[in-house]
């Protein structure tokens, strides 16, 4: 398994919108994506956020940095900034 995990910052007052938009159309473009596990996101309530991503392959996992990358480019430009990225495989999990 590969995994992505990816931070955030932005504008706590930006939290609900942000929260929204993940929720009811990024989530649903990333279970499409071949290989897909699951998918997490966090937010602290204090102007950051992550996510991680979970896929089968490393393929997967690649694909899901492109999609994100759309995704907040056409639907968070102005809410989030350039993400923190870190990816690999999975070495333990339970």
């Amino acid at each position: 398994m590969h995994a992505v995990i990816r931070r955030y910052r932005f504008d706590p007052s930006n939290a609900d919108e942000i929260n929204r938009r993940i929720r009811d159309v990024f989530v649903h473009l990333l279970q499409k994506t071949p290989g897909f596990v699951t998918y997490y996101w966090l937010d602290t309530g204090e102007g950051e956020g992550a996510s991680l991503s979970v896929f089968r392959d490393e393929a997967g996992a690649e694909e899901s940095v492109r999609i994100a990358a759309n995704f907040v480019e056409q639907h968070l430009a102005t809410l989030l900034g350039k993400p923190e990225i870190i990816q690999g495989e999975v070495r333990t999990h339970t």
